[in-house]
């Protein structure tokens, strides 16, 4: 009867860890979590770009300047509109890869609309490869610290 009684609770410590076993987050936010638009594992869709030389080989250099200059606008503008969470250029490569963006959008076609008032694009200077991705919803909150460590803007 003893032994009966001893395995009896090791079978009730074990069905009760079952329920305790699940990996939870104990830090867990659900206000946050919904006010960044996570799903149960922190994570949402994004569109990943890849902007890349264009099939504009143009040497005119007032053309060129004032396209990249609305490229930089474009790219302020959908930061303040918290589409675009993550953007910069990438170093001299064979790929023929200008940069890339990370934008704040879950289909193809939000992510061409925010895109098509870029000039550099519209001028075919740059061109985009676009993909859906899936990653941190934690992701844009950086961009408020950034803007706190940045000291000349380029």
């Amino acid at each position: 009867m003893k032994n009966i009684k001893i395995l009896w609770m090791i079978v009730c410590c074990f069905t009760l860890n079952l329920g305790y076993g699940q990996n939870t987050n104990p830090k867990y936010d659900a206000e946050l979590a919904k006010q960044l638009g996570a799903d149960e594992y922190g994570m949402k869709r994004y569109v990943f770009v890849l902007l890349k030389t264009g099939t504009n080989t143009t040497t005119d250099k007032q053309f060129i300047a004032d396209c990249f200059a609305g490229h930089m606008a474009n790219i302020s503008k959908l930061a303040a509109a918290k589409k675009l969470i993550v953007a910069g250029p990438m170093g001299k490569n064979e790929a023929n890869l200008r940069g890339i963006f990370i934008l704040n959008v879950t289909t193809m076609e939000e992510a061409k609309e925010w895109l098509e008032n870029d000039l550099a694009i519209k001028a075919n200077l740059l061109s985009v490869e676009m993909f859906p991705w899936y990653g941190s919803a934690a992701l844009s909150e950086y961009l408020s610290i950034h803007d706190k460590i940045w000291k000349i803007n380029p």
